[in-house]
């Protein structure tokens, strides 16, 4: 059984945000606008993106 993933892209810039949001995407692994990675799907990763939901798209 495969685990639960999570795609994640960064579709907002972070200029001109808080410091602990640049910081919470990073974290996610996002470098760069349209970026994409693949996460698993934990109730800490789901905070950070709910954290930075404005900047980001989400898929699965």
């Amino acid at each position: 059984m495969a685990e639960k993933t999570v795609k994640v892209t960064l579709v907002k810039s972070v200029i001109g945000t808080k410091q602990d949001h640049r910081a919470t995407v990073r974290g996610l692994g996002l470098r760069r606008l349209h970026h994409t990675v693949e996460l698993k799907d934990t109730p800490e990763v789901r905070g950070m993106i709910h954290k930075v939901a404005y900047l980001l798209k989400c898929e699965g």
